[in-house]
C-alpha cells in the first residue's frame, strides 16, 4: 500500500453519508463540519422557543431567563446534544418517529389489520399430571375424584370401607410390588369426592383386594 491509500474496515462508514457543512461564505467551519440535521435541530428548537415565549401561561417563566440564553444557547446546546446522540445506533429524530409510531400503531391485529381488543380470552381447564411410575419409585400423593386414573407400575390395590377409609381419608389405596418389574396398566374410575391414595411403600402381596 502507498501513502494514498485508505484502508477500509467496514463499510458502514461508506454508505452511512451525512451533509455537512464546511464554509460558510467566507467564514470557514470547524474542520469537521456543522452537520446538517444539527442545523435542523437548532432551527425548530428556536421556533419552538418563539411560540412558547408567546403563549401567556409559558412566556411569564421564560421572561425570568436571560434571553441570549433562551434564545440561543439553549437550542443549540440542546441541538449539539440530539446530534450526538444514538438511540439503538440510529439519529434522534428517526428514533423518536419509530417510537411514535410503536404507541400509536394497532396493539391486536388480525390477518394484518387493525382490530379492537378482544372481549373475552379462552383458557384450557387446568390440567393435572400424575407420575406414570416411570421414575425409579412411585410418589406418595391423594388425589380426589372425579376422574379416571391409570396405574401403569405393578402394585396392590386395597379398597377400604367407608369406616376405614374415614380413619386412612382414603377410598382406595395403592401399593407398589417389590421386585415386580412388568405390570398390566389398571384404569380406575374415581366418582365425586372419592380419594385415591399412592403410597410408596410396598404391601404384602397376599393383600390384594379387600372391601
Amino acid at each position: 500500500m502507498t501513502g494514498s491509500d485508505i484502508e477500509i474496515r467496514s463499510f458502514r462508514t461508506v454508505f452511512s453519508l451525512e451533509r455537512r457543512i464546511y464554509q460558510f461564505d467566507r467564514f470557514r467551519l470547524n474542520p469537521g463540519g456543522v452537520p446538517l440535521r444539527g442545523i435542523g435541530y437548532a432551527a425548530v428548537l428556536m421556533a419552538a422557543g418563539l411560540l412558547a415565549g408567546a403563549i401567556p401561561v409559558v412566556s411569564w417563566p421564560l421572561g425570568l431567563v436571560p434571553w441570549y440564553f433562551r434564545d440561543i444557547a439553549f437550542p443549540l446546546g440542546l441541538a449539539t446534544l440530539l446530534t450526538v446522540l444514538r438511540i439503538e445506533g440510529r439519529p434522534f429524530h428517526l428514533a423518536v418517529g419509530a417510537l411514535f409510531r410503536h404507541q400509536a400503531g394497532p396493539r391486536h391485529l388480525m390477518g394484518l389489520k387493525r382490530r379492537g381488543q378482544p372481549a373475552s380470552v379462552w383458557l384450557p381447564s387446568p390440567l393435572i399430571w400424575i407420575v406414570d411410575g416411570s421414575e425409579p419409585a412411585p410418589r406418595a400423593l391423594r388425589y380426589r375424584g372425579p376422574g379416571a386414573v391409570l396405574v401403569c407400575f405393578p402394585h396392590n390395590r386395597v379398597d377400604w370401607s367407608r369406616t376405614l377409609s374415614f380413619r386412612r381419608h382414603a377410598d382406595v389405596s395403592i401399593h407398589p410390588i417389590a421386585g415386580a418389574t412388568t405390570a398390566t396398566p389398571t384404569g380406575l374410575e374415581l366418582g365425586s369426592q372419592a380419594v385415591l391414595e399412592i403410597s410408596p411403600h410396598p404391601l404384602d402381596q397376599r393383600v390384594v383386594q379387600r372391601g
